[in-house]
This record gives structure tokens, C-alpha cells and sequence, in this order.
């Protein structure tokens, strides 16, 4: 099969199509999709002309929260959201939908990296074992944040890398076919940087191995063309930076020191995100893989210094991408900025890690050279990845791997289902038991349940309304940072929602 990635993106595109159905909103969705219903406003020319036009209009109910959050990827998709909705789907599951396909997106660009690097079936093992983490493959429904920075990030490297080699080893190319070579990786790369501002480090090591491959002043010139296309793209995909681009800078900062107070449950203490110890990040990047991940990962870094110390184009590649997973690390131990959700915010420095275990499956596969044997062994390391997404579905972004208990071990120690996607069942499970109308009031966040009640449950904000609540009205609480056992203690448990020996979230009677 010349193209075996192909199998892997259809066999993941179908199950997606079984299951996007499944997963519930999360507590930052709502309001975020209400950003990109917003964004219409900005874009139709109609209210350009109108003498009052208003770019406060185009950020939605929570400007304060999301006008400096880039929105490229809410533009990109809403469209095929909104077409998939024709199709009489829901809101949140047209996005789940569309987020999932945009990961596997992020599939191939990794298999792509891959490839330039070793041979095709190690690409394809590297890229199955990325796909089949349950820790992303449960953000590639849910989150419409980290994940899509992370296929654009990683298109970007992709894309980036083979430009310079067309722009430096091709000899005799058309004005406009060189432009076309430039256009595609300066979009991406502007898509990248309106998602996520740390975006331009893709372009950094983009230029820098532009730089050692001998360029020519017209080469140069394309590299200028490459990053000013960029810098429009980004522009143009931000509407928050049209009143004034140096805003950039502003939100760079902002979003460098990420500040913020909320409440982390980590080793059994509830810290604020700003206290938190350096091993946060380090914790969460060794016990929410899955366990064969990180010997691979040594035994490829060794593996692809030995390969490619006489190869100096693949070796300058194989140290940026190390790069891109070392700068995010570093700047985390030593800045030490306000953490929380786990490692979500840091998704997008895991795809090295799985390009150095591609060439781990390289020298495994030369050195047993036996097809059956090969094919075996990948199964084998591919398998604790597939068991905890079938275990823990649709709470597959709650895995911790064996080393410290799985996921269950964790419970009321670490954070698990801190995005409140458990909601969902919780409220379609309660609705089908009830006969008559009742109250639930929700501890947190009660818009991301509301969406999942019937007529017969009235969904209210708990907060601001302790006074309100009667006895025989019922109490959602999640079990984030353990609230659960606070709220409404003593009150009976009529529901629970949890996998593999954790608790999500339960509902409570007043007695």
C-alpha cells in the first residue's frame, strides 16, 4: 500500500462518525462556539458600510474572556459545524465532530514529518500510537483550543520544512509556482499564530533550517514573502488586532504569564494555579501516556542521533523538532507559570515525542525484520492506548497509565474529569428517571448541563441560590478538586457517573 496512513485516518474517521455522539460539552464550550456564531459579524460587509459598525460585536457574550483569543479555527470550522447541523445534530456534537476530523488532520501532518525522517511503516506505527493516546484522543472531540494548535503548529513544521527544500533545491521554477509553494505553509503558519501566539516558533524553525541549506538571495526573498503572507493571514483570522496589530504583543505577554487562580487538586493538596510545584507538567507529561511511550521515545532519540549524524539536513530537522519539545518544557520548570487542566495547555509539544519513537519502530523493524513479528509487536504497544479509550469512553482524556494506578488510582489524589463532560450522561440519566417535573441545581457550570434536560428537570445555578433550594430538589455537583465532598455533605447520592473506579460527578438529593 503506497499510502498507509490512509487506512489509519478512514478506520479513525469511522469509529469517530460511531461515537462523536457520545461526549458531553465541556465547561469551556459553550461560550466559546458563542464566539464563533459571533465572528460572522465581523466579516460581512453589510455592517462594514453600516456607520456604526462595532468590532465588539463580533466577540460574543464573553468578550471580556475570548476577544484576545485567536479565532482562526472557530472560522475555519463553523461553516462545516453549521452544514453538519443541517443534518439535525446538535450544537455540541456537530463540533465534536468537526474537532475530531481536525485532529486526525494533525495525524498526517506528524506521519508527514515522519516520513521525511525514517521509513513509511515506522511513520505509520509513530503516527498510530500519537492517534491512539486516550489522553488526545479524548481532547480531539472535546477541546477546540489545544488540539487544533497542535495540527496547525505541526502543519506548520511540515509544511515549513519542505518549502525550504523546494526553494533550495529546485532549480528552475515559475514565478508562480514558487508563490503557490510559499502560499499554503504561510497560511498555515498565520492560522497557527491567531489560534495560539507561540505559533511563530514553528516559523522560527522554519527560518533556521532555511538558513543551513545554503540559500540564495532569491530564496530570500520568498522567505520574506513567506513571512509577511503569514503575518496578513493572522491579521486578517483576528479581528481583535485590526483596531491595532500591536495588540499581538499585549496578548503574548498576557498569555505568557496565563494568569489565573482557579483551584488544582495535585498530590492530594488543593493548590491555586499559580502555586503550584514545578513537577506539575513533568508529572502529567510521564502518567497520562500510556506506558510504552517514553522508553520508545529513548530508545528513538538514540536511535536517530545514530542515523543521522552524516545526514545534515535530517539532522538540523531532528534537533529542531527535539526543540520543540524542549523549549515548552524549559520555559515551564524555569518560568514556573500558573498550571492547570493537566497538561492541556502543553498538547502541542507532544507530537517530537512521538516522531523520535518512530525511529525506535525503524531499528525494532530492521533489527526483527520479520513482517508478521513487526506487525505483532505493534499491536502489543499500540494495545494499552486501545484499551483505556474503550475502558474510560467518552471520558477518554481522564487516563492516567498503570504507573501510578490508572485513572481510578488517581481519583480524589489528581484531577480527573476537570472539564465537567460528565454532565451529560448525569443529566440524561437522571432525566429518564424522573416522572414529574423537578429542580437540579448545579454547582458549577450549570450552562453546560442545560442543554441535556428535558422539559421535566429544570436546570438552575446553585450559586446565589442556596437559599432557594428545598428539600426534595436534587444537586449536581462534579468531583473536581473533590467539591463533591463539600457540597451538600451528608446528602444522599441518588446518581453517579464515573469509569474504571473514578467519580465524574454525582447528583444528590435534599433531604
Amino acid at each position: 500500500m503506497k499510502k498507509p496512513i490512509l487506512l489509519l485516518l478512514i478506520l479513525c474517521a469511522l469509529v469517530g462518525v460511531f461515537i462523536f455522539r457520545d461526549y458531553g460539552f465541556t465547561w469551556d464550550e459553550p461560550l466559546f462556539y458563542k464566539y464563533a456564531d459571533a465572528l460572522g459579524y465581523a466579516y460581512n460587509p453589510a455592517n462594514w458600510f453600516s456607520g456604526h459598525f462595532d468590532l465588539n460585536n463580533s466577540y460574543g457574550p464573553s468578550a471580556s474572556d475570548h476577544k484576545n483569543r485567536g479565532p482562526a479555527y472557530l472560522l475555519l470550522a463553523r461553516e462545516p459545524v453549521y452544514l453538519i447541523e443541517t443534518l439535525h445534530v446538535n450544537t455540541d456534537d456537530a463540533w465534536h465532530l468537526i474537532n475530531f476530523l481536525t485532529f486526525l488532520l494533525g495525524v498526517y501532518f506528524i506521519y508527514k514529518i515522519c516520513e521525511r525522517l525514517m521509513q513509511t511503516w515506522a511513520a505509520l506505527a509513530a503516527s498510530a500510537l500519537f492517534a491512539f493516546q486516550p489522553l488526545l484522543w479524548g481532547h480531539a472531540f472535546i477541546n477546540p483550543k489545544d488540539p487544533p494548535f497542535l495540527v496547525f503548529l505541526s502543519g506548520s513544521v511540515y509544511l515549513g520544512f519542505r518549502m525550504v527544500d523546494q526553494l533550495t533545491e529546485s532549480k528552475s521554477q515559475t514565478p508562480l509556482k514558487t508563490f503557490l509553494r510559499v502560499l499554503l505553509p504561510a497560511f498555515v503558519l498565520g492560522i497557527a499564530t491567531s489560534i495560539r501566539v507561540l505559533g511563530p516558533m514553528a516559523g522560527l524553525f522554519v527560518v533556521v533550517y532555511f538558513l543551513t541549506r545554503h540559500p540564495t538571495r532569491q530564496s530570500f526573498l520568498w522567505m520574506a514573502l513567506y513571512a509577511a503572507l503569514s503575518i496578513v493571514v493572522m491579521l486578517a483570522a483576528w479581528p481583535y488586532l485590526w483596531e491595532s496589530p500591536l495588540r499581538f504583543v499585549q496578548v503574548f505577554q498576557f498569555m505568557s504569564d496565563n494568569p489565573t487562580g482557579l483551584q488544582v487538586l495535585f498530590a492530594d493538596q488543593i493548590y491555586r494555579a499559580y502555586d503550584l510545584p514545578l513537577r506539575y507538567i513533568p508529572f502529567y507529561l510521564f502518567f497520562t501516556l500510556t506506558e510504552p511511550v517514553w522508553p520508545l521515545f529513548a530508545i528513538g532519540f538514540v536511535a536517530a542521533v545514530i542515523k543521522l549524524k552524516k545526514d545534515f539536513p535530517k539532522l538540523i530537522q531532528a534537533a529542531l523538532i527535539f526543540a520543540w519539545f524542549l523549549i515548552p518544557l524549559a520555559y515551564d520548570i524555569l518560568r514556573n507559570p500558573p498550571d492547570f487542566d493537566g497538561m492541556r495547555h502543553f498538547l502541542f509539544m507532544l507530537p517530537p515525542v512521538f516522531i523520535f519513537a518512530g525511529f525506535a519502530f525503524e531499528l525494532i523493524f530492521q533489527k526483527i525484520n520479520r513482517t508478521w513479528i513487526n506487525a505483532a509487536l505493534v499491536i502489543v504497544l499500540l494495545a494499552p492506548g486501545l484499551y483505556g479509550i474503550i475502558q474510560l469512553h467518552p471520558y477518554e482524556y481522564t487516563y492516567y497509565n498503570s504507573f501510578i494506578g490508572g485513572t481510578g488510582g488517581v481519583f480524589r489524589h489528581y484531577e480527573t474529569d476537570y472539564w465537567l463532560t460528565c454532565y451529560k450522561q448525569a443529566v440524561q440519566e437522571f432525566d429518564q428517571e424522573q416522572t414529574g417535573p423537578v429542580n437540579l441545581y448545579v454547582h458549577r457550570e450549570a450552562e453546560v448541563a442545560a442543554p441535556y434536560a428535558s422539559s421535566n428537570v429544570t436546570v438552575l445555578d446553585e450559586r446565589g441560590a442556596l437559599n432557594q433550594i428545598e428539600p426534595g430538589d436534587f444537586v449536581l455537583v462534579n468531583t473536581r478538586s473533590n467539591e463533591d465532598q463539600h457540597d451538600f455533605h451528608g446528602a444522599p447520592i441518588v446518581l453517579s457517573v464515573g469509569r474504571a473506579g473514578a467519580t465524574f460527578c454525582v447528583i444528590k438529593k435534599v433531604p
